[in-house]
């Protein structure tokens, strides 16, 4: 992270409206009142088109969505993407057209991403609208909130060493 006070922005992607699509804002709930000043914790269900704007400024960028594909409802996903893309057998489903893979690609291209992202994907298996989530994924919210709040503190103590 650059030197400019290591702002961490939390995006909490998901609409909870639409089943496992929850996985996001519920993980949101969870991290409230438990990150540091320097970290701002965000929900959004909407466009990624206009979250990219919600990343400037920041110097790291940590997502949490629900993913479909997996085989394995509720399992977490680290993805680190100074060192790997999005898995391409993991859809990151958005109410819009326009998914979180693509924003990230569309802000790296216009040079407004942060320069570290780091996404977490809870895999879902279902996404109808007026569905509650199933049980595996709302039994990854609360480790996912945990693993999120380990790495927000690994984030900052990585931007004290640099």
């Amino acid at each position: 992270m650059t030197g400019s006070g290591g702002r961490i922005l939390v995006l909490c992607i998901g609409n909870p409206d639409r089943g496992d699509d929850g996985a996001g804002p519920a993980v949101a709930k969870a991290l409230a009142g438990a990150l540091p000043p320097n970290a701002a914790l965000m929900v959004r269900s909407g466009d990624m088109l206009a979250m990219i704007e919600d990343w400037e400024g920041f110097d790291a960028l940590v997502c949490i969505d629900a993913a479909a594909g997996g085989s394995e409802p509720g399992r977490i996903h680290r993805i680190d993407l100074a060192e790997e893309e999005l898995p391409r057998d993991m859809a990151f489903l958005s109410s819009h057209a326009f998914g979180l893979g693509e924003g990230i690609a569309l802000a790296r291209t216009l040079g407004l991403a942060p320069p570290v992202i780091i996404v977490y994907a809870i895999e879902g298996q279902s996404f109808d609208g007026a569905t509650q989530m199933t049980a595996p994924v709302a039994a990854a919210v609360a480790p996912a909130a945990a693993r999120i709040i380990a790495e927000v503190a690994r984030l900052q103590e990585a931007e004290h060493h640099a």
